[in-house]
């Protein structure tokens, strides 16, 4: 709004603004104190005083000058023109008439044109001021003539503390972790926001509780979601689906637990990313940092991704608790392999079959603390996922003992140090070998020795074997020489 300040203030003032907004984000209110600063009888100023008669009968909704419009109510030209021949007559009271045209874009094409005309040659002494929640419907001749002020959603820190000064005003008794659901529920519309406040105030018997708030809405509880996601860090499904089975008996929108997960998780990821984005003071301070510091940063992005699209599907499920369940049970599903298993159940689905079936049962003493197997081979059998599998198949072995392992990684993808990765391959071989270990990865020139180099040498083998025998081939040979043929050397696949 520093335009208007900085207009008011230096008397550079358009005949017509334009307001547009969604419900509720102050359009109409503020067309008023636009009305109030330009009559003041302290003079046009950005500031105006409140008290004088001109701002208190603007105030009181009774200030001669101030004309409202309802275009919803009055779309025809008819109900337009009688407003605009009452424009040619000097103000009465005030130093402007100003009119306030609310829902503008309901207007009708004749209204539209019959106001064109005034707004193209107003008189020095009218300004418009249109509200609309739809500026597209609104014709490209009327835009361009306005003055366009797009006003935001109101930001739920900016809604809750209003609301906690209304209800202190009022002598209204109430429980601070009540606001947040209410501001929550507004999406950014204040009006809205006093609409629930009232009705919180109703259904909590003349107070405000976070409880009897969090009923009225249908709102999901953190403490529900928290429980969600210890589950998921336990990789317990039993627990997950209880969980959801409190929620249903509750009869909790999943709609809203999917919408509130995805926030959560978007809260959790800037703590990991910025800490201090989450203040001491925030009631969850502490069980958001114990999650945050229990989740890798990888699992948090695929948890959001699968709950925004959970959410999407839910129209699609048999039923919600179906589509909340799922949804639940995919993020398990997809959760990493070196987690630990289910209890009563096997581990992660994201295992290959081999390792799912081997780890089923205990494997004999022996078999786990067997230290003569390959790097190579022994990656294969870890189980391992994602950036955890590209670390350790671009790792070569050093050295390996019953207590140390000794790795090296080259330079160009020592960027795999950097997250958990090194904590979920010791946990991994830890697994492996049944004892605990200390593993120790440096950073080298190069590691010709790792997995992936080894692969990479072997494809490139292949490759060469399959581009001489293509070369060797006599027709192919005929083909290069009498039809002046190439061959294209991205197109030679060798034969698995």
């Amino acid at each position: 709004m520093r335009a208007l300040e900085s207009a008011l203030t230096h008397q550079r003032l358009h005949h017509a603004y334009l307001f547009t907004g969604t419900r509720g984000v102050g359009k109409t209110t503020l067309a008023r104190i636009i009305a109030k600063a330009l009559n003041c009888e302290t003079g046009v100023t950005a500031t105006p005083c409140g008290r004088c008669p001109a701002c208190t009968e603007i105030d009181a909704g009774r200030f001669v000058d101030l004309i409202e419009l309802d275009a919803a109510s009055n779309t025809q030209v008819d109900n337009m023109r009688e407003l605009l021949e009452n424009a040619l007559y000097a103000p009465t009271a005030g130093r402007y008439k100003v009119y306030i045209i609310d829902e503008v874009h309901m207007l009708s094409r004749n209204a539209f044109n019959a106001m064109l005309k005034t707004l193209e040659e107003p008189p020095a002494h009218v300004k418009f001021i249109l509200a609309t929640t739809d500026p597209q419907k609104i014709p490209v001749t009327v835009l361009s003539r306005c003055l366009q002020f797009n006003l935001k959603l109101i930001p739920q820190q900016q809604i809750r503390a209003r609301l906690q000064h209304i209800l202190a005003a009022e002598s209204v008794h109430f429980e601070p972790a009540a606001l947040p659901l209410i501001a929550r529920a507004a999406q950014g519309s204040l009006r809205d926001a006093l609409s629930l406040l009232d009705q919180a105030i109703a259904h909590g018997g003349g107070g405000v509780t976070a409880d009897s708030a969090r009923a009225m809405l249908g709102a999901v509880g953190q403490d529900h979601l928290h429980a969600l996601l210890r589950a998921l860090l336990e990789h317990d499904g039993a627990a997950l689906l209880a969980e959801a089975d409190r929620m249903a008996e509750r009869s909790l929108s999943f709609d809203a637990a999917l919408q509130d997960l995805a926030s959560l998780l978007h809260r959790l990821v800037l703590a990991q990313t910025v800490p201090d984005s989450i203040g001491e003071d925030d009631p969850d301070h502490a069980v958001l940092g114990e999650l945050a510091a229990g989740i890798a940063p990888d699992d948090l992005q695929l948890y959001y991704q699968i709950a925004i699209q959970g959410r999407g599907d839910l129209g699609l499920a048999p039923d919600e608790y179906a589509g909340f369940t799922m949804t639940l049970l995919r993020m398990l599903a997809f959760a990493p392999a070196e987690q630990r298993s289910p209890k009563g159940a096997p581990p992660s689905a994201t295992a290959r079959p081999a390792t799912r079936a081997a780890s089923a049962a205990p494997a004999p003493e022996s078999k786990k603390n067997r230290s003569d197997d390959a790097w190579p081979e022994l990656v294969e059998k870890l189980g391992l996922t994602a950036m955890t599998l590209e670390l350790a198949k671009h790792s070569e072995l050093v050295a390996r003992d019953a207590s140390r392992i000794e790795l090296r990684i080259a330079q160009t993808h020592q960027q795999l140090l950097d997250g958990p990765y090194q904590e979920r391959l010791k946990a991994a071989l830890e697994k492996h070998f049944g004892a605990r270990l200390r593993l120790v990865i440096r950073v080298a020139d190069h590691a010709g020795g790792s997995p992936a180099a080894i692969a990479s040498r072997e494809k490139q083998r292949q490759h060469s074997q399959a581009s001489a025998a293509i070369e060797q081939d006599p027709f192919v040979r005929e083909l290069l020489e009498n039809f002046d043929g190439r061959v294209v050397d991205s197109s030679i696949k060798p034969v698995q």
